[in-house]
C-alpha cells in the first residue's frame, strides 16, 4: 500500500488548505452581518420617518377638523362611500405601521451583539430586508462586533466542515479499511 502514500499526503495537504479557506470564508461572510444590520436599520429608519410623516399629516387633518386621529379614522371608516371608507383603513394601517416599525427599530438598536441576529429575524420586514440586500455594499469590519462575528463565522464553517464532511468521510474510510483488513485476514 506504499503506492497510496502520495495520495494520502495530497489529501492531507488539500484538507489543510480547505480548512484555511473555510476559516477565511467564514470570517468574511459573518463579518458582513453587522454591516448588513446597520444598512437594514438605516432603511428601516427611513421607512419609519416616512410613515410618521404620513401619520402627522393625518393628525393635522384631524386637528383642523376638531377631531382626534382615532375619531377621524372611525368616522372615515364608517362612511358608506367605499373610497372614503378605504381612506379610514389607510390611516389605521399607517398608525399600526408606525408602531411596528418603531418597535423593530427599538429592538434592533437595543439588542446585544449576541442577540441581534435573533432580534433581526423576529422583527424582520421582508420587503425592507430584500431592498437592503439588493443595495447592500460590503464593508470592512473595524468594530469589535465585526471581529466577533468574523470569529463566529470561522467557528461555524469549521464546525460544519468537521461535523458534516470530514468526520463522516474519515469514519467511512476507516470502516472500509477495517472491512478490507478483515477480508484479508480471514482464512
Amino acid at each position: 500500500m506504499r503506492w497510496l502514500q502520495p495520495f494520502r499526503i495530497l489529501g492531507t495537504t488539500l484538507e489543510k488548505f480547505l480548512d484555511r479557506v473555510l476559516c477565511v470564508l467564514g470570517a468574511i461572510l459573518f463579518s458582513q452581518l453587522p454591516e448588513f444590520f446597520q444598512q437594514y436599520l438605516q432603511r428601516l429608519g427611513g421607512h419609519l420617518d416616512e410613515a410618521r410623516r404620513q401619520l402627522d399629516q393625518f393628525r393635522q387633518t384631524a386637528a383642523q377638523s376638531g377631531l382626534t386621529l382615532d375619531r377621524l379614522i372611525a368616522d372615515t371608516s364608517a362612511q358608506s362611500e367605499p373610497a372614503v371608507a378605504q381612506l379610514g383603513h389607510v390611516m389605521a394601517n399607517t398608525s399600526a405601521r408606525v408602531d411596528t416599525l418603531q418597535a423593530s427599530v427599538d429592538a434592533l438598536r437595543s439588542a446585544s451583539i449576541w442577540s441581534r441576529p435573533f432580534v433581526f429575524v423576529r422583527h424582520l420586514d421582508v420587503p425592507i430586508a430584500h431592498a437592503t440586500w439588493t443595495a447592500f455594499r460590503p464593508g470592512v469590519p473595524t468594530t469589535f462586533e465585526g471581529v466577533v462575528y468574523a470569529a463566529v463565522g470561522m467557528a461555524v464553517l469549521l464546525a460544519l466542515y468537521y461535523g458534516a464532511v470530514r468526520y463522516p468521510v474519515r469514519r467511512a474510510w476507516r470502516r472500509r479499511a477495517e472491512r478490507r483488513q478483515a477480508c484479508m485476514s480471514a482464512p
